[in-house]
Order: C-alpha cells, then structure tokens, then sequence
C-alpha cells in the first residue's frame, strides 16, 4: 500500500493533464484567488471571524473563511470549478497587511 501511495506521489505530477482537466484546475485555482482577496478586503471590520460564499451567476465561485490568529490572519479560500476544487491557505502578518493597506495602525 505504501508503495502505490509513493508511486501516486512521485509519478502522478510527471502524467499529462487533459486540456479539459489543465482549464478546470485554472479555472478553480482563479476563483480561490477571488476569495483570498475578498477575505484580505474584509479583513479591516471583521472581528475575530468570517465565512462567506462568493456565487456568481447561481454557481458557487468560493468559499471564504478568515480567522484572527497570533500576530497576523488566517485565510482560507476553496475555488470551485464543475467537479473541481482547490484549497489555498494563507498567513499573513498584522505587519503586513498595514504595510499593505489593508489594515491602519
């Protein structure tokens, strides 16, 4: 078992995706990065958390969770795109994000 599961890791990145499967991925990947950025946007009035859902034309674009952690925010996005979804997770510093604008001193 634990040969097939080194197998899938190892090899499966090296396989060619379909064209259908690469546009999916993007597609699910652009939507999470809408999220990211809908979350750091509502950063500035958000107590200590926030789940949303960003839908467009009645499809689930997005789902949004933001939560304040020691010294700085967690965002989690998960983009959508038919039976396709992706994660991204990210950390950012309270620093940062008044380096960046979206939080004030």
């Amino acid at each position: 078992m634990k040969l097939i599961a080194l197998f899938v890791f190892l090899f499966l990145p090296l396989l060619p995706l379909s064209d259908a499967m690469e546009e999916e991925l993007t597609i699910a990947f652009n939507h999470a990065k809408k999220g990211v950025y809908y979350g750091l946007s509502n950063v500035k009035g958000m107590k200590t958390k926030l789940e949303d859902k960003l839908i467009e034309n009645n499809k689930l674009q997005s789902t949004v969770k933001v939560s304040k952690e020691i010294n700085g925010v967690r965002i989690e996005s998960t983009g959508y795109c038919e039976s396709t979804s992706i994660t991204v997770i990210l950390y950012r510093s309270y620093d940062s994000l008044v380096k960046d604008n979206y939080l004030s001193k």
